[in-house]
């Protein structure tokens, strides 16, 4: 696993030890950079399943400005600090070890607010639809966010889930990838539209 594009390109990254955590591969990182970057001219980041924090650190190497990452896992905590250092982004970073619902509440209490959103829970919590919900209602997301749900390929979420539409969906192997954005709503008849 490495940074493949962007201001850390090529340095390595660890991955967590043990079988816990599931790193996203090089090929499923660069498919799906292409899809929603593939370069960033600032914003905030939440990875909300942090594992190695390779998605996180991909995204601040290519132009996010900040990047919370959160996990459960003492040591995927532990290697995202390792990671972020040997890309020399721990300056841009905030990292936490907890539940993604008590991350959720944390960080609306703070008003944080985020325009890209990577969702990638262990492949047998299927609550990436419920995990969206909470966030549109805390406020941490809205019309500017976009979110990546990186699943199993064989589950189907939602189309659409709150304000929030699947533009994207690819698979790749056993893994799939859904981008989901906010859904505009209809403008009124002509009402911007004077003539």
């Amino acid at each position: 696993m490495r940074v493949i594009s962007g201001t850390a390109r090529g340095r390595p990254l660890k991955a967590v030890p043990g079988m816990g955590t599931r790193p996203t591969t090089d090929k499923v990182k660069e498919a799906l950079f292409s899809m929603i970057g593939p370069y960033f001219s600032g914003g905030q980041m939440l990875d909300l399943f942090g594992g190695s924090g390779g998605i996180g650190i991909e995204a601040l190497s290519r132009g996010m400005d900040r990047a919370v990452f959160i996990d459960m896992d003492k040591k995927a905590i532990e290697t995202i600090h390792l990671n972020l250092r040997t890309a020399g982004l721990e300056g841009q970073a905030e990292v936490y070890r907890n539940d993604a619902h008590r991350a959720i509440k944390a960080l609306a209490k703070r008003e944080a607010r985020f325009e890209l959103v990577m969702l990638d829970p262990p492949y047998r919590l299927k609550i990436a639809d419920e995990l969206i919900l909470q966030m549109e209602e805390a406020g941490i997301i809205g019309e500017q966010s976009t979110i990546v749900v990186e699943y199993e390929a064989g589950h189907a979420y939602p189309e659409q889930i709150g304000q929030f539409q699947a533009v994207r969906t690819a698979e790749y192997g056993e893994t799939a990838i859904r981008i989901y954005k906010y859904a505009q709503e209809p403008e009124g008849d002509n009402e911007h539209n004077e003539p």
